[in-house]
């Protein structure tokens, strides 16, 4: 009997324009991504070698904590495990980019009010600088403020030296803050009737202006 040639029929070409669908569609995502990431600014806290112990002995693998930010205001932390650095350092990357959260800066360089932070047995006390103070910070807290892009804050960690609990307690902080702009809006005042009569115009313009909401 003679075979049907098995060429690229009308089956074949569906199946090609299909892996060439999904191949452009990859390349599309990837090319998003990589947009993403060239806005965002990571740094690596901490890393660690983990032991699991399983019955033929020991499996290690490595822990990173990374912190995320665009450096105008949005921040997120995540954590990440694998057998390899780079896959660590990949997933905590990851989940810290789906976790950012918006904090509001005075001027976009520090925070409006002071503030307190617990996670677990970390405890860190954040407080607003003036202009050219700079980030007087820990490491940990330090990686922080960086990603966000604050300039002028003062931070000291009054329990555990653990980054992990640190960096969670700084999130602490920082989710709790709050702008004159939001506070007065939730009174139903004016941003002026919160921060009393100003005797320069522009001065009260930033101060309603300058918080990132």
């Amino acid at each position: 009997m003679a075979r049907e040639p098995r060429s690229g029929g009308e089956g074949g070409g569906e199946g090609g324009d299909r892996r060439r669908g999904r191949g452009r569609d990859r390349n599309n995502e990837n090319r998003q991504e990589r947009q993403d990431g060239d806005e965002l600014k990571d740094k690596l806290v901490t890393i660690n070698r983990v032991a699991k112990v399983v019955k033929g002995g020991r499996r290690f693998s490595f822990a990173a904590l990374v912190v995320v930010g665009d450096q105008k205001g949005r921040v997120g932390w995540g954590a990440g495990k694998a057998r390899e650095v780079p896959e660590a350092i990949r997933k905590a990357t990851e989940r810290a980019k789906r976790g950012m959260i918006r904090v509001p800066m005075r001027e976009g360089r520090t925070l409006h009010h002071d503030q307190v932070g617990e996670f677990g047995a970390g405890r860190v006390i954040l407080r607003a600088a003036p202009a050219g103070t700079g980030i007087i910070a820990g490491g940990p807290m330090r990686a922080v403020f960086e990603t966000l892009g604050m300039g002028d804050v003062v931070a000291k960690c009054t329990g555990t030296t653990n980054p992990h609990n640190m960096v969670k307690a700084t999130f602490a902080a920082l989710g709790k803050c709050t702008s004159p702009r939001a506070v007065a809006a939730r009174r139903g005042k004016k941003v002026s009737d919160l921060l009393g009569p100003r005797k320069d115009a522009a001065a009260e313009g930033a101060a309603a202006e300058g918080a990132n909401v």
